[in-house]
């Protein structure tokens, strides 16, 4: 997970001119760990009342392994049934938070993850070296008797290509993790379907975006992953962060996949003779101040969320988009490059109040600027069907309508307009009013 701005809008919006077959299923995943993992059932109700009302029909659940099992410091492995999930496992946060989404109407999808119990690792030190595949299958198969019949798609491993999550990622100077994650992989996904979940989906994945002496880079990642005899996958995971710079950055290691680059992921699973494997963006966000090293303003993370998300949409290869946070992250102690070293990336800032996105991410509008014509979109998130929107634009007596238009099935509009210097753009829908957007 990396650290992130409408571009200055010229070349980034001709980017965004090229044409494409929109993906027409995509759908959103929203990420609020910090809440859904509270004990104050308040807190959660109130949680799922809002990614409810914001639009979003999927919420995303890293579980743990070291935070389920039975003895999890220890170095002998303890007496009990790995595949038996009520044989010592510590379910109760994740059942409040998997089982109260669900009743809601809400589908799940739930990340199966290190860090894992000391007595599952190579060397019975830490919680990331060298997992054991065998007991992180019988450790699946318990997840998927204990909540199959309430999730509604499975991933593999939570950034397995960074160390905070496995190690090593290097062996004498090459990657590693790419091979133990292979093992890890086919291992879950067996305990997966052993434990009930003949048909479920199961994707791979679920990389960070760049690499670095530490991470190995995603493309290399994937490539080390999905090197041999195919595996039995539903799709690959990719978390595509960008930089401060905003949505059309371009990593010059060519190893490195950020929201601007995704044709290179497309084109890597290609090569590996994945070809119709479809990817999954299930975590991202920009990030805001008041982070000073990576943060940008309110206003830019809400046009640049939006714009990434036209970027997924134009897609058809994406079969999700991902918002990660409700609110930011608490600041840490200690000095400044510490106290912001979470992520800022809610639509809410740290204390509760809502940002610029937070409106943002209800009625997303992108402005894209051609030679005399502006093209706008966007996404009546919450819309359950067709409907219409207001689209009004900026004048020196206030706020005009421009046209009203119609959204597709899935609340997506699009329309144009002349080009005027100067000018910004608002959506208006069911109540509701989106921030206004400029084109530059």
């Amino acid at each position: 997970m990396l650290k992130r701005t409408i571009l200055p809008t010229l070349l980034a919006l001709a980017a965004l001119a090229a044409p494409a077959q929109a993906a027409p299923n995509q759908f959103t995943i929203f990420e609020a760990p910090r809440e859904l993992s509270s004990p104050d059932p308040a807190l959660r109700a109130q949680t799922l009342d809002e990614i409810q009302g914001l639009g979003a029909r999927w919420v995303r659940i890293v579980l743990y392994w070291n935070n389920v099992a039975p003895s999890p410091d220890a170095k002998t492995v303890p007496a009990f049934d790995e595949t038996d999930p009520n044989a010592g496992y510590r379910w109760e946060a994740y059942d409040r938070a998997i089982r109260e989404a669900s009743g809601r109407g809400l589908k799940v999808l739930v990340t199966l993850s290190g860090p894992v119990p000391t007595w599952a690792t190579g060397r019975r030190s830490g919680h990331t070296y060298k997992p054991a595949p065998t007991r992180f299958g019988r450790f699946a198969t318990a997840a998927a008797r204990r909540f199959g019949d309430v999730v509604t798609q499975w991933s593999i491993w939570n950034e397995p290509n960074h160390p905070q999550f496995l190690t090593p990622q290097f062996v004498d100077g090459k990657p590693f993790s790419p091979r133990r994650y292979r093992e890890l992989f086919r291992a879950g996904a067996r305990g997966l379907r052993a434990g009930g979940e003949q048909h479920a989906r199961i994707l791979a994945g679920d990389t960070a975006p760049r690499g670095t002496p530490r991470v190995v880079s995603p493309i290399t990642f994937l490539r080390g992953a999905l090197r041999g005899k195919k595996l039995d996958l539903d799709g690959w995971a990719h978390h595509p962060y960008t930089t401060r710079e905003g949505p059309f950055f371009r990593p010059r290691d060519s190893g490195d996949v950020t929201i601007g680059v995704l044709s290179r992921l497309s084109k890597a699973l290609d090569r590996a003779g994945y070809r119709r494997t479809g990817i999954y963006l299930t975590e991202f966000g920009i990030q805001s101040k008041p982070d000073p090293y990576v943060g940008v303003s309110e206003k830019q993370q809400a046009e640049f969320r939006s714009i990434a998300e036209r970027i997924a949409a134009r897609n058809p290869r994406v079969k999700s988009f991902a918002q990660y946070l409700m609110r930011d992250d608490l600041p840490r102690e200690g000095p400044e490059f510490a106290r912001y070293s979470g992520f800022e990336s809610g639509l809410r800032r740290s204390d509760g109040e809502a940002k610029i996105a937070y409106d943002a991410f209800r009625l997303p509008l992108v402005a894209d600027r051609g030679r005399s014509r502006v093209t706008l979109w966007g996404i009546v998130r919450p819309a359950r069907g067709k409907t219409r929107v207001r689209i009004e634009y900026s004048t020196s007596k206030g706020w005009r309508r421009l046209k009203d238009d119609a959204t597709n099935t899935r609340g997506v509009w699009s329309t144009t307009t002349v080009f005027r210097k100067g000018r910004s753009y608002r959506v208006k829908w069911g109540g509701f009013t989106g921030p206004r957007t400029r084109v530059y």
